[in-house]
């Protein structure tokens, strides 16, 4: 859809710029690490850094972004690197960006540009793709005037301004009527989901949700504590599409555990809204585990992003626990510890049994492998058994034989047909 930024045969040379001001907040700034963090997502989508410019100024140009002298600093490292590209930490305009465009003779691009790039990418399941096309799409709109300036600059010149104008209009148009079909599919994809959800819910099974910032080990450890297989290698956003697995932490507790596309500073907000088909997931999990880069000196400010998406996709009831992972590269006992927090290394499997029973002690709801003999007379009960329970067998005799996983509640019910595995405590009037 968009024009290909980043050839497969050719390796872009990028200058990378920033702007820190007063009058942007800390989330909007440019700084030394976030251009680090820049270059990084460049590199992930085939291009190369060749210079940084950062400016200090009161307040943004609102021509330029930068000040004049210094969009002409970039313009001189632009020829002297031989660059082809350059790529604003910050989010520009859509006027911005087409002055600058003009102004360096080389394309440019915002933050959000490159990680929309990254995700067109990476995207691998028809979900995943549907969500990074609307987000495309919802990316454009606002930026094809700037597309159309070649006619803008033939101003007056016959034949151009009707044409021009109406093929515009039905530039417009045409995304328009697009979003509008994308947004009906991820409609659909919810509705399924929820259908889903409920299903889980009858059935009493936990889900856990793994969060966190961009290659803080989340596929890794989704591997370790279930074989899932994901590939998981040392890039931002090697993972986009959901995978789901189950997990047996007792004999009678098993859960669902999913991986989600990691979250950045500056993440673009027409991805958030696009994924939140996907992402609405963390509302309605039993808990989150909030995989935490403890060997990157800024753990804190990255799980301060995190914690900030998860406010905005109305998940902060949900009950979580910190995971600091990466701890075999760190020297000294320096995490916080506590009911809420677990050091561990998913490379190694260092601190995995601490986890595993924190997840035990929050997830098992005490439930009981036990066997029933149910008169045919309450055979009522069979049905609420397949229903509220994990029924394993189910034989016809004198009665009927049952073999289910229960929990306490349902226990309560079938009580008095329990043979094996559970007893029910008696209550001080029953003596």
């Amino acid at each position: 859809m968009f024009d290909k930024t980043f050839d497969e045969h050719k390796i872009n040379r990028s200058v990378l710029a920033g702007l820190n001001s007063p009058a942007l907040s800390r989330e909007e700034n440019a700084t030394e690490d976030s251009l680090a963090e820049l270059a990084a997502l460049l590199e992930t989508a085939g291009g190369v850094c060749v210079g940084t410019v950062l400016q200090n100024k009161a307040t943004p140009d609102p021509r330029t972004f930068l000040g004049e002298g210094k969009v002409e600093e970039v313009k001189q490292l632009c020829e002297g690197t031989k660059a082809d590209l350059v790529i604003f930490d910050n989010d520009l305009s859509p006027s911005q960006q087409r002055v600058l465009t003009e102004t360096l003779g080389v394309q440019v691009l915002d933050r959000s540009a490159l990680i929309l790039d990254i995700f067109a990418q990476r995207a691998r399941t028809s979900e995943g793709r549907l969500q990074v096309e609307l987000a495309q799409y919802k990316y454009l709109l606002p930026r094809l005037t700037s597309m159309w300036s070649h006619l803008e600059r033939q101003e007056g010149a016959i034949g151009t301004r009707g044409p021009g104008e109406t093929q515009l209009e039905t530039d417009r148009r045409l995304i328009r009527r697009k979003i509008t079909r994308l947004e009906g599919e991820l409609k659909e994809v919810r509705r399924i989901r929820s259908t889903q959800r409920q299903r889980r819910e009858k059935n009493e099974v936990p889900v856990v949700a793994i969060v966190g910032y961009t290659n803080a080990g989340k596929s890794t450890l989704l591997n370790f504590l279930t074989g899932a297989g994901i590939p998981a290698n040392n890039r931002l956003f090697d993972t986009l599409d959901t995978t789901t697995r189950t997990l047996e932490l007792s004999d009678t507790c098993t859960v669902l555990i999913s991986d989600t596309v990691g979250f950045i500073s500056k993440l673009p907000h027409q991805l958030v809204e696009a994924f939140k088909a996907t992402l609405e997931e963390l509302e309605y999990a039993d808990l989150l585990l909030h995989v935490i880069d403890a060997s990157d000196p800024n753990w804190q400010e990255q799980a301060e992003v995190v914690e900030r998406l998860i406010t905005e996709l109305n998940a902060w009831e949900t009950p979580r626990l910190e995971v600091f992972n990466k701890c075999d590269l760190l020297e000294g006992d320096i995490l916080p510890r506590g009911e809420d927090a677990v050091a561990i290394s998913a490379r190694t499997g260092e601190g995995m049994e601490d986890l595993l029973g924190k997840l035990r002690q929050r997830l098992d709801q005490g439930a009981h492998h036990v066997k029933l003999a149910i008169p045919y007379d309450k055979g009522g009960l069979l049905d609420l058994l397949h229903r509220e329970a994990k029924v394993e067998k189910v034989e016809y005799g004198e009665a009927i034989e049952v073999e289910a996983v229960c929990t306490p509640k349902v226990l309560g019910k079938v009580r008095d047909y329990v043979t094996e595995g559970w007893q029910p405590t008696k209550e001080p009037w029953e003596d």
